[in-house]
């Protein structure tokens, strides 16, 4: 995710520092995770309604655990950890954010997390083909999806293949 993080905020216009700021920043956007219960990580079971709630709570734990340090780096994790599963259209969690009310790091976190998960082979799924991973992103634009960000990951697309690619070897 870091360096589809990079190549993404760089097609933004971001410079090589915010660039590579947010590629590491991105990295920590799932450490609430680690106040989630492990049985509901790796369940291949359908999730209640209370289990879903305690997922969800990840995205706040991690801005708890990041948002007091000092490092920018940190900063922006904290920022990207509680906004990566906020929706352009409102729908996501926790704060139901919509559009540009969404910090871009996590618009960005967002897409690369959701491609990553789509197309990595999970306990609880299978992989999807790349190009098929693009096209869910691209039907989700304007929808999920921050359409400039979903822009700057299709231009990046070949070397986001290239890259994912090169770490499956």
């Amino acid at each position: 995710m870091s360096k589809y993080a990079f190549l993404v905020s760089s097609a933004l216009g971001f410079d090589a520092e915010e660039a590579n700021t947010m590629s590491v920043a991105c990295i920590l956007h799932d450490v609430g995770k680690i106040n989630t219960p492990r049985e509901l990580l790796i369940t291949k079971n359908e999730l209640n309604q209370a289990d879903w709630k305690l997922i969800e709570e990840h995205t706040v734990q991690g801005a708890v655990i990041l948002e007091s340090k000092s490092s920018l780096i940190l900063q922006t994790g904290a920022t990207i950890a509680l906004s990566h599963h906020e929706r352009w259209d409102g729908s996501g969690y926790p704060r139901k954010l919509k559009g540009r009310d969404i910090p871009m790091g996590g618009r960005i976190c967002a897409v690369i997390d959701v491609f990553d998960a789509l197309t990595t082979r999970r306990s609880y799924k299978g992989i999807i083909p790349e190009q098929e991973a693009l096209q869910l992103l691209k039907e989700n634009s304007g929808k999920l999806f921050d359409p400039e960000v979903i822009s700057a990951f299709e231009k990046e697309f070949v070397e986001i293949k290239r890259i994912k690619l090169s770490l499956e070897v």
